[in-house]
């Protein structure tokens, strides 16, 4: 019989050897939470995070706790924007990219006053400056 990987392992080996793929991940991770599959988008980002930094490296960039953090992304996590969006601005940072938010994306996850606030006076998130070009 043949033997055969998991399938989070094989994502783990996967985002080690390919920069490109590690990167699309993320991106494909909060790009499933800004259009409201935040269940999905927070399986994504805890494979990524498993397979690039871990929870502990996490936990002492970010200032909260490791446990804090793996709890926020499982399955009955929820996360708060504060905290969520400190986790993305920070992996965005250690991997090198800046992952832009179109305006629908943000109309569909706050709201049209969001977006006409977010969008007249260029302020989106907090720890996360240019996010949007």
């Amino acid at each position: 019989m043949a033997r055969t990987k998991s399938f989070k392992t094989l994502v783990q080996s996967h985002v080690k050897a390919d920069k490109k793929f590690a990167e699309a991940l993320l991106r494909e991770g909060i790009d499933a939470m800004l259009s409201g599959d935040v269940d999905t988008g927070k399986t994504i980002l805890r494979d990524y995070i498993k397979a690039t930094i871990g929870f502990e490296k996490l936990g002492a960039a970010t200032g909260a706790p490791p446990k804090s953090l793996i709890r926020m992304f499982g399955p009955r996590g929820n996360p708060q924007a504060k905290n969520l969006f400190s986790v993305i601005g920070y992996l965005q940072k250690r991997a090198g990219v800046r992952l832009p938010v179109e305006e629908a994306a943000l109309l569909h996850a706050y709201g049209e006053e969001y977006a006409e606030y977010a969008k007249r006076t260029g302020r989106f998130f907090p720890r996360i400056s240019s996010f949007v070009k």
